[in-house]
């Protein structure tokens, strides 16, 4: 296997020479580094990325930090990090926590101690102070950490109130909210927004607890709704708790969205593929993922960040969850 010794005899160069170039780290004259460039090709040389690392303390890896991989929200915004990172010459690599602090804490140390370039986070479960003590670029996505972190998200408050001000236009008058884990920022900046609509119309709404986890969810909402047969709308803190609704409302023979409307929130494309298709309020999933990594590999290189927070509007679209009379 040729290694950087082969390359700097066949150029008739110095080692260190020939780490300077493909380090790019030092000067290295035009001449220089035209032989080089020969020794390479001629050798058919591949630099190895770890012992590049090694030495630059740095590679072009970036870790992403996801909670939960079965959630088909995660890996939407996987992908867009993914897309942008490679746009850029960096390589993801992908590690999924089980929303377990133990976990999240074991993976930011071994990224850290393989000098990864910079870290994506979207899980929220220590505090802002460990996060902010990596020695490494880091942004969040999705969820706030502290204000001093980078961070891109949608407004979940306002879009939380804008999906069930739509269910209350539209006749429903009995409303479910399944809001998600509770503590969570997220899931509490979204029941803030539900309770705001309510409140509005002076309304006293049912509202429970649960982790986004499908199975789960589904139980507690059969539960729910069996208990509370009048329920007419129903608003869910994520597309997943969404569908759950939706396949309970199946089981228990309740015509959707005739005798129960549901909204969900993010605007997976999974949403598009049920029946009938879910309503949602939509986060631009594909921006979010694509402007953190942008924002991190800012940080990497060394460039001002044009923008530390952006705070993302949601959309509401409107399928066949709700009752199409009142889509105007």
């Amino acid at each position: 296997m040729v290694n950087i010794k082969d390359v700097a005899k066949n150029a008739n160069l110095s080692v260190a020479t020939v780490s300077r170039y493909l380090n790019k780290n030092g000067y290295v004259s035009k001449k220089s580094s035209e032989r080089i460039e020969q020794a390479i090709r001629e050798l058919d040389y591949k630099p190895s990325s770890i012992a590049r690392s090694l030495s630059k303390k740095q590679s072009n890896i970036i870790g992403l930090i996801v909670p939960d991989i079965k959630n088909p929200y995660f890996p939407e915004l996987a992908r867009a990090v993914e897309d942008m990172a490679w746009s850029y010459g960096y390589t993801v690599v992908l590690c999924n926590s089980d929303e377990q602090t133990e976990k999240e804490l074991l993976y930011i140390e071994r990224l850290s101690q393989t000098y990864v370039a910079g870290l994506i986070v979207t899980t929220s479960l220590m505090d802002p102070s460990v996060y902010m003590s990596i020695n490494t670029p880091i942004v969040a996505l999705d969820r706030i950490i502290d204000v001093a972190i980078p961070t891109v998200a949608t407004d979940n408050r306002k879009g939380a109130k804008l999906g069930t001000k739509y269910l209350l236009t539209n006749g429903a008058e009995n409303l479910l909210c399944i809001r998600g884990p509770q503590g969570l920022k997220t899931a509490d900046d979204r029941l803030t927004g539900f309770l705001e609509a309510t409140d509005e119309q002076g309304l006293d709404p049912i509202v429970v607890t649960t982790s986004f986890d499908f199975k789960d969810a589904a139980k507690v909402i059969e539960q729910t709704l069996m208990l509370h047969p009048q329920v007419d709308g129903i608003f869910a803190s994520s597309d997943t708790l969404a569908i759950a609704a939706l396949h309970i409302a199946h089981k228990l023979e309740k015509r959707v969205p005739e005798e129960l409307q549901i909204v969900g929130f993010d605007g997976i494309a999974l949403g598009e593929m049920v029946s009938p298709a879910l309503t949602t309020v939509g986060q631009d999933l594909y921006k979010m993922g694509a402007a953190a990594a942008t924002m991190l590999i800012e940080q990497i290189e060394g460039k001002e960040i044009k923008q530390t927070v952006l705070n993302l509007d949601a959309q509401l679209i409107v399928r066949g969850t709700t009752r199409k009379e009142a889509a105007k």
